[in-house]
């Protein structure tokens, strides 16, 4: 039970440094919490089994390489290999699930489909009119800013020397635009999907 108060990262250490068993030990203190999020998103056990073992091939793969550097952050360093392999497994069978923003996890990681309908293609089109009347309404060093970073996909640095104002400001700017943004939406109670 001594193993309780050890850390994952000495654990690692020990792991990387020829200690098996500090791997099963960090295997057994996270695998509920690990296999439950995969679980939530495949609702599959034994796809979900698969996804956990190919989570865990790869932090092995990653830990016996040497390129492993995420001091003390080894169960969300982890939970982002599952996740990424989750994406995996929904662009191979063209089927993503609904999911949720939250603070962890955007939805902007998941959003792209090669076989959009034409429907849908219309529905996307819609929404991102009604999106650009929506930036319109912001305050234009909020619009300015956002513009730049979701559609010209520039850098808080580089927004910071084309604006002329530093990276915090920027990254001020940035979060008043979405706040000013899911305000606008939620007052006139837009539905934007596709």
């Amino acid at each position: 039970m001594a193993d309780l108060h050890i850390p994952d990262a000495l654990l690692v250490k020990n792991y990387v440094e020829g200690n098996e068993a500090a791997l099963s030990t960090l295997i057994k203190r996270h695998e509920s919490k690990i296999y439950g999020f995969i679980y939530s998103k495949i609702a599959d056990r034994d796809i979900s089994n698969d996804i956990f073992q190919d989570t865990f091939i790869k932090v092995i793969k990653t830990l016996k390489s040497n390129s492993y550097n995420e001091e003390g952050k080894f169960l969300p360093w982890v939970m982002r290999i599952s996740h990424n392999l989750i994406v995996d497994h929904f662009r191979k069978t063209k089927k993503m699930p609904m999911y949720r923003e939250t603070e962890e996890f955007s939805i902007f990681s998941v959003m792209s489909d090669d076989s959009l309908t034409i429907e849908s293609k219309m529905i996307a089109e819609q929404v991102e009119v009604d999106l650009k009347k929506l930036i319109e309404e912001l305050p234009e060093d909020q619009k300015e800013v956002l513009l730049m970073r979701m559609y010209q996909d520039m850098s808080f640095k580089e927004i910071s020397e084309l604006t002329d104002v530093s990276i915090n400001t920027a990254l001020g700017r940035m979060r008043y635009a979405l706040m000013n943004l899911r305000k606008i939406i939620d007052k006139h109670q837009i539905i934007l999907t596709n």
